[in-house]
């Protein structure tokens, strides 16, 4: 079963240390703080019939390519990725970044994830795109209510959804504290626009 530990895999954390002005174990923090959350966000997205065929269209315009030989952040548009944040979290962005820069303390502002996410954002599109098989013709095949594509996003969670219940499977994944991002979250997930 896949889990996000695989997707973290992919991130260049002392890349993104080096690029938000942290040390990497406090990148390291913001990224599981982050992550979590948005995989949580598009799964709730993908779980209305319109989102996920919004989503399944925007994966089609992302190089799965990325990902090869490594991520390098010269090559993350985050002009784009600041779209994908605000297409996944909508109006609750400005919540969705206060509340995760309140979870585990530690030196993980707000203002730390908010120049995060969009680092993350194209990362996770390209990670997705090569798990649905590439994206090319991703935009007409996805079923309603997400098919493929919210089965990965929920295994991504460790099989929960956006909405578990925080005391699934111990609360933690991996390393990721999923029931306390997760729970924390809750009602704000889900708010992007379709």
């Amino acid at each position: 079963m896949t889990d996000l530990n695989d997707l973290l895999a992919h991130i260049p954390v002392d890349q993104l240390a080096a690029r938000l002005g942290v040390d990497p174990a406090t990148a390291e923090a913001a990224v599981r703080q982050a992550l979590p959350a948005l995989v949580g966000g598009l799964h709730a997205n993908a779980q209305d019939p319109a989102g996920a065929a919004s989503l399944a269209g925007a994966l089609g315009q992302h190089d799965p390519g990325l990902l090869d030989g490594g991520v390098d952040l010269d090559q993350v548009d985050t002009q784009d990725g600041e779209k994908i944040v605000g297409h996944v979290f909508g109006a609750n962005h400005g919540q969705v970044v206060q509340q995760l820069g309140g979870l585990g303390g530690s030196n993980v502002s707000g203002a730390l994830i908010g120049k995060l996410l969009p680092l993350l954002a194209p990362i996770v599109m390209s990670y997705l795109a090569r798990r649905l098989g590439g994206a090319s013709g991703t935009a007409g095949g996805a079923p309603a209510g997400g098919g493929g594509l919210a089965d990965i996003l929920g295994s991504l969670l460790g099989g929960r959804g956006a909405g578990a219940s925080p005391g699934t499977g111990g609360g933690s994944a991996g390393g990721f504290d999923l029931g306390s991002i997760l729970g924390g979250l809750g009602g704000l997930l889900g708010g992007g626009r379709r």
